[in-house]
């Protein structure tokens, strides 16, 4: 491109010097004409007041009434010097002259052609061409004390005077725009002296070239690469980070954000603090395991910022991001759908065909089991929690299982959203395993009971289900390990992962052929205005 072959101080001094000169003429094609006709105006308008002055004076009216021109070229020529204008003329209603800057002319007619509308009372403004020069004349009548109109006065400026302005007003306009040309090449030097100095003597064409390169290889490097400034903002992210990202649910642009509020757990704010390195930590970021480098940057003695490395360590598969919380609200409300949908179709077969008695039956029996359903999560204070388990409820029924929830006493709303979620995850997926489990039995049967005391929650899931084998008891909560088949495993491992967050211990009590109990203990606090 052409405008590589210059330097930065030879483009910037061109830039300055082109906005300058455009606005040089913007300038005097734009204002300069705004200033004339104010010239023009103001000019006008000083004339029309001299005229008035004169119109309104004893003298005058005096020498016109009774016809003494003397009196009235004195005043005249007075007014004239001290108004500063090229004539002062008073006439009389046939336009005979009293006054002029030229003695001689005093009783001979005005001359100009314009003078016609003033002697039928008429003020205005005019240019014409008299004795002295072309001139710009503002005429008014004069009104003696009986509102008659006994003559006129014409002023006149001089339009050489005129154009004397207009051009003094130009060359002022020019003289400013020539000053700001150049306080702005100074200006424009010394921001390139700094510029220059910042930048380390690099022209922009090299800055990019750095720019690019440091870019490729950021973006092309397989590992997550994170790095802040000294206040702990985001200033980098690369691709594989931002894809990393993408996938634990965070926003994959990070840039500009505080790191502490995007990842809580990252620990570059303690290496800004201690200026040390850290490597091969290892963290988790929702449910996937990071290891994680993180290095100071350090720049004349000083911490500038930090940089770190992440390394996805966790084999990610779509089915277990189906068993979190989010899938099993979805399951749950889908049921409850289904069976609406059912009982729709049922009310509506028979309205048409009549059976008005067994309709009300089956309308007052799904009232009772809907009002037996509310009344097993009544002591449920969370309204996701309890509206959840009525979701189970539903989809217990579509798989021909008796579900049972009872609640040994009020069980209060969480303090946090998060041990909510979680107890869902646990919840829903206790529930699944044991409904999956009895679903070939004879007796389909399975039981929740919700107790809290002492700011512990038990959560206790009993099946009539086959058990489990003792084998398999050792391998049940590792991801992937699973009875029922490929691409299963995923919900107990949930269940684990989510008690060891919230420090909570699981106990199972299960027999070959006599079901399972498993019972899970958790600490729980509750909001503040509930009380134990």
């Amino acid at each position: 491109m052409f405008i590589k072959k210059f330097k930065m101080r030879t483009i910037i001094l061109w830039l300055v010097c082109i906005v300058v000169l455009l606005s040089l003429l913007f300038t005097d094609l734009l204002v300069s004409r705004s200033i004339n006709d104010n010239s023009i105006r103001y000019e006008e308008e000083k004339a029309l007041t001299v005229a008035r002055i004169v119109a309104q004076s004893e003298i005058v009216q005096k020498g016109l009434n009774e016809k003494e021109p003397e009196q009235v070229q004195q005043y005249a020529n007075d007014v004239l010097q001290a108004a500063d204008v090229l004539f002062v003329v008073v006439m009389d209603m046939n336009g005979i002259r009293y006054s002029h800057p030229n003695h001689e002319l005093v009783g001979l007619p005005f001359e100009g052609g314009d003078e016609a509308r003033v002697f039928e009372d008429e003020e205005y403004s005019s240019i014409s061409e008299g004795t002295l020069t072309t001139s710009l004349r503002t005429f008014t009548p004069v009104i003696n004390e009986r509102n008659e109109q006994i003559g006129a006065v014409a002023v006149g400026i001089s339009l050489e005077h005129i154009q004397q302005m207009i051009n003094q007003n130009h060359r002022n306009i020019i003289l400013g725009s020539l000053l700001g040309l150049l306080v702005g090449l100074i200006g424009a030097l010394l921001i390139v002296k700094y510029i220059k100095k910042t930048l380390y003597g690099l022209e922009p064409p090299e800055i990019a070239k750095i720019l690019e390169e440091r870019n490729a290889m950021l973006h092309s490097v397989h590992e997550g690469i994170i790095a802040v400034d000294r206040e702990g903002k985001i200033a980098l992210v690369n691709k594989s980070a931002s894809k990393l990202f993408e996938k634990a649910g965070l926003p994959p642009e990070p840039i500009g954000m505080n790191v502490t509020e995007y990842l809580p757990m990252n620990g570059l704010e303690r290496v800004l603090k201690t200026g040390k390195q850290e490597l091969g930590e290892e963290i988790k970021i929702n449910d996937i395991s990071i290891l994680v480098n993180r290095v100071p940057l350090i720049v004349d003695n000083k911490v500038i910022g930090a940089i770190s490395t992440l390394r996805d360590k966790t084999e990610i598969n779509e089915l277990a991001q189906q068993l979190t919380g989010v899938k099993l609200y979805v399951d749950a409300l889908r049921a409850q759908s289904h069976e609406v949908k059912n009982n729709l179709h049922v009310i509506l077969g028979m309205v048409r065909m009549g059976a008005y008695e067994q309709l009300k039956a089956f309308i007052l029996d799904l009232v009772d089991h809907k009002n037996h359903e509310i009344g097993q999560v009544t002591d449920i204070q969370d309204a996701v929690l309890s509206g959840f388990l009525l979701g189970k409820l539903s989809y217990a029924r579509e798989c021909g299982v008796r579900l049972s929830i009872k609640s040994q006493n009020v069980i209060p709303k969480s303090k946090s959203v998060d041990v909510n979620h979680k107890i869902i995850t646990i919840l829903g997926n206790l529930i699944n395993n044991s409904i999956e489990a009895v679903e070939d039995r004879t007796i389909k049967s399975v039981d929740v009971v919700l107790s809290f005391k002492e700011s512990r929650l038990t959560l206790e899931v009993k099946d009539t289900g086959p058990g489990i084998k003792t084998n398999d008891l050792e391998n049940m909560f590792e991801k992937g390990f699973s009875t029922k088949g490929e691409e299963r495993g995923y919900g107990l491992a949930l269940v684990k992962a989510s008690i060891d967050d919230l420090k909570g211990r699981i106990t199972i009590d299960t027999f070959s052929g006599n079901g399972t109990t498993i019972l899970v203990e958790i600490p729980y606090e509750t909001e503040e205005n509930f009380i134990d």
